[in-house]
C-alpha cells in the first residue's frame, strides 16, 4: 500500500514537471519570455508598409538576432509605421547608412527586421532614425501586378 502511494506521487511530480517544461518551452517558442525594455539602446526605422511584422520580431544582422522590435506606431504627419528596435549593447557600432529591410522567414511567414550595415564611419547613437528602410513585399500586390501585366500583354 505504502509503495503505490510513493509511486503515484512520483508519477504526479513527474507530470507537474512536464507540464511546467513545456510552459516554459511554449514562452520561449512564441518570444515572451523577452523582457521589454531590457538593456540595450533604441533606433528609430520608418517603413512604408511593415506587412504583419510584429513586436519582439527579430532584428538581424546576417542572420544573427542582435535585437527586437520594441514598438510600431503609425505617423499621422508621413502616413509611414514608425518601427522603434531595441539593440543589444554589444552592437554599438552600426555605421549610420545602414539599411533595414523587412523580410519573412520560414513557411509560416514570420517577418523580422534584417539590417545591412553600410560602409560609413560614422555610427548610429541612441534614439537615431535609420534613413534607408525597404518595406515588406506584400504577396496580394505582386500577385496583382502580376496578374495586370500577362493581361496588359495578351491584348497587344
Amino acid at each position: 500500500m505504502a509503495q503505490t502511494r510513493t509511486i503515484e506521487i512520483l508519477v504526479g511530480a513527474f507530470m507537474a514537471a512536464g507540464i511546467v517544461a513545456l510552459f516554459f518551452l511554449a514562452m520561449h517558442v512564441s518570444n515572451l519570455s523577452a523582457t521589454k525594455g531590457g538593456g540595450g539602446y533604441l533606433l528609430k526605422a520608418r517603413f512604408d508598409n511593415v506587412g504583419s511584422l510584429k513586436e519582439r520580431a527579430p532584428v538581424t544582422i546576417a542572420g544573427v538576432r542582435i535585437g527586437r522590435v520594441e514598438s510600431i506606431s503609425f505617423d499621422k504627419g508621413t502616413y509611414e509605421a514608425l518601427v522603434t528596435l531595441r539593440v543589444e549593447r554589444d552592437y554599438d557600432n552600426l555605421p549610420n547608412d545602414t539599411f533595414a529591410n523587412v523580410f519573412t522567414s520560414g513557411l509560416l511567414g514570420e517577418q523580422y527586421i534584417a539590417l545591412d550595415p553600410g560602409g560609413s564611419t560614422e555610427y548610429l547613437h541612441d534614439g537615431d532614425t535609420i534613413g534607408h528602410t525597404q518595406s515588406a513585399l506584400v504577396l496580394e500586390q505582386m500577385i496583382g501586378q502580376f496578374l495586370y501585366n500577362k493581361a496588359g500583354e495578351s491584348s497587344q
